[in-house]
């Protein structure tokens, strides 16, 4: 068995032996289909679908209750499936996405293999499904081909989901939106093994066809109340992050709509265009990014065109129209928790109708809880003009108060401890995160916070060295 700083490599041996790989869950039907590519190139996997509170359990019982809680749960599901008896614990290997930024989720992998030596399975190998060139295993291989059939697999993904969002709460006949998604993911899977539906014409005729075929169930045409949901990647799509959601939503009679993850993919690569036109890189990277982009937005263009040929459905908006939403509003250097693709999102969603917003935000993800804005009800011109008069006014307010020299304190020290004190400008980091916060909101709650957190006594100033008065003195 190969190891490679302290961890067990998935090695090409184990991949011929037939290693059983588990796979986490989140979005049901794009990672059903993205499992039957993997199974083409000879991979056995399984999609765990293990949920419940024991889930959680097992994920607390090897993950810091501070961590984020997609990685409780995500590593709770992988531990729980390894203690269920089902598998050959010899002969098992566990997959987990690596994203390489800024985000913590890049460490899920690390907290895996913590969690697999603390239970005594060391032994067992991860695997990163990275595009960035974190760690390579030579048992699974990233090759041109699958990521083409991957692409294609979520592409047609983000098509059933929305088709069926719009379809199944108005379906005369239930199970009818469910067996036409299964009969499409067999359908789609038997075209990758012939190597086919991956290129502009077929997959234009496929997605089309689904379309098509989709329009044609028989729906009620009564009027329900419109949601949309956003917030943090895992939470919004995975059913055991967001407590069964979308379970609940269609028990209220609801109907609902759920960004598709062409749109975070279009978000990831931009992001790596807007960093170089920012901090300047490498024109390569520029180069092959604007490439990869260009690709992602075909693609994106012809699922677009399929929907909006139906005026029964509501098709997506194309990612540069989502873009274009949040200019002026935050910027594009904002990308830690989804950053302005979140604020983008809701607004899309209420421009296209759903303006009831459900922003899913997992514990321990801090970015995502500060990225989350007000959406307006409406996104008319002027509306949008409004909101950027007022981030514009805070922050000015804002730059003003700073430059205000701060009141001196009654301190009980000397009088030149006293000055040195009173007269240090406030901490220019705190004062830009202050302004930022400030002017992606709109309000002065975050300056609220801010001055809730000043000290407000002297005892509470007050340095070690120099103990508080007793109330007689």
């Amino acid at each position: 068995m190969s190891h490679t700083s302290g961890h067990t490599v998935y090695t090409k041996k184990m991949h011929e032996e037939g290693y059983t790989i588990l796979i986490p869950n989140m979005a049901e039907i794009h990672f059903e289909l993205v499992r039957n590519v993997f199974e083409l190139y000879g991979h056995k996997t399984v999609l765990l679908k293990n949920s419940g509170p024991n889930v959680v359990q097992e994920g607390l019982k090897y993950v810091h209750n501070d961590t984020c809680y997609p990685a409780l749960l995500v590593i709770g599901q992988m531990m729980d499936a390894l203690h269920s008896g089902q598998y050959d614990l010899h002969r098992t290997a566990l997959i987990i996405t690596q994203t390489g930024g800024g985000c913590r989720a890049s460490n899920y992998i690390h907290l895996l293999r913590k969690a697999l030596k603390k239970a005594g399975m060391e032994y067992i190998p991860v695997i990163s499904l990275n595009l960035s060139g974190l760690e390579r295993a030579s048992g699974f291989k990233l090759s041109i081909p699958l990521l083409r059939r991957a692409i294609a697999a979520l592409v047609y993904g983000d098509c059933l989901m929305h088709l069926a969002n719009q379809t199944r709460p108005y379906e005369l006949h239930a199970g009818e939106t469910d067996a036409l998604i299964k009969k499409w993911i067999q359908e789609l899977t038997a075209q990758f093994a012939r190597g086919r539906g991956m290129r502009t014409g077929p997959m234009r005729r496929n997605l089309e066809r689904i379309a098509d075929e989709f329009d044609a169930i028989e729906r009620s045409h009564e009027k329900k109340t419109r949601v949309g949901i956003v917030g943090e990647i895992y939470v919004k799509y995975a059913s055991l992050g967001n407590n069964d959601l979308e379970a609940f939503l269609r028990e209220q009679d609801c109907e609902y709509m759920v960004p598709g993850i062409m749109g975070f993919a279009l978000f990831k690569t931009d992001n790596r265009l807007e960093d170089i036109r920012l901090y300047g890189g490498n024109p390569l990277k520029y180069a092959v990014c604007t490439l990869l982009k260009g690709f992602l937005t075909r693609m994106e263009t012809i699922l677009i065109e399929a929907i909006r040929k139906h005026p029964s459905f509501v098709a997506p908006s194309s990612f540069e129209h989502t873009k274009s939403l949040v200019k002026n509003v935050i910027g594009y250097g904002s990308k830690m928790g989804e950053g302005w693709l979140l604020t983008a999102e809701m607004i899309e969603l209420t421009e296209n109708g759903y303006a009831n917003i459900v922003c899913t935000q997992p514990f321990g993800c801090l970015p995502n809880h500060i990225r989350r804005t007000s959406c307006p009800s409406t996104t008319t011109p002027a509306l949008r003009a409004s909101t950027r008069r007022t981030a514009s006014a805070s922050c000015s307010a804002s730059r003003a108060e700073r430059r205000r020299p701060p009141p001196t304190p009654n301190l009980p020290w000397p009088r030149a401890r006293r000055n040195s004190e009173a007269q240090t400008p406030p901490h220019p980091i705190r004062a830009r995160r202050r302004c930022l916060c400030q002017k992606v909101s709109g309000a002065s709650a975050c300056s609220t916070r801010s001055a809730a957190r000043r000290p407000s006594t002297a005892a509470e100033v007050m340095p070690p060295a120099y103990p508080a008065p007793s109330p007689a003195g």
